[in-house]
C-alpha cells in the first residue's frame, strides 16, 4: 500500500466527468429503462423525489459522478465494474458520498455541480494505510 511514510493517505486517483443536460433529457425520453441501467434501487428512491429539469440533473449528475469515479478507479465500466456496483447517496446536509463499492483501504470524495446545459463531477480516491492507522 502507498503512503508518504508518515501513514497520511495518497491519492490513488481523480476522475472528472462532464455531460450535457439535453444529451441526458433525449435518453431518458426514448429508453425510459435508462434509470434502472445507471441508477442503483436507493438512487432511484432519491431520483422519484425530483420532477422536470430537477429529476434530469439529478440523473445526469449521479451518472457523470458514477463515470468519475470508474475513471478515478482505473478500470472504466465493463467486466469488472457497472454502473449498479456505484452507489452515491446524499447526506441530509446535500453532500453526495459514495456508499458503494466500499473499500476499508480507500476514502473516496465526490463533488457533483450542474449549470443550466450540464452537469460535471469530480471523484478523487485516497488510499489509506490501515495498519498505519491502528499504530497511532
Amino acid at each position: 500500500m502507498s503512503t508518504n511514510g508518515t501513514g497520511d493517505a495518497m491519492i490513488k486517483g481523480i476522475g472528472l466527468d462532464m455531460i450535457d443536460l439535453d444529451r441526458v433529457e433525449k435518453v431518458l425520453a426514448h429508453n425510459p429503462r435508462f434509470v434502472e441501467r445507471i441508477l442503483t434501487d436507493e438512487e432511484q428512491k432519491l431520483l422519484a423525489k425530483y420532477s422536470g429539469s430537477r429529476k434530469v440533473e439529478f440523473l445526469a449528475g449521479r451518472f457523470s459522478a458514477k463515470e468519475a469515479y470508474a475513471k478515478a478507479n482505473g478500470t472504466g465500466f465493463g467486466k469488472e465494474l457497472s454502473f449498479t456496483d456505484v452507489e452515491i447517496l446524499t447526506l441530509p446536509n446535500g453532500r453526495p458520498i459514495l456508499t458503494k463499492p466500499k473499500r476499508l483501504d480507500e476514502q473516496v470524495f465526490v463533488s457533483i455541480t450542474h449549470t443550466g446545459r450540464s452537469a460535471a463531477a469530480q471523484v478523487i480516491i485516497e488510499e489509506v494505510d490501515r495498519r498505519q492507522k491502528e499504530w497511532q
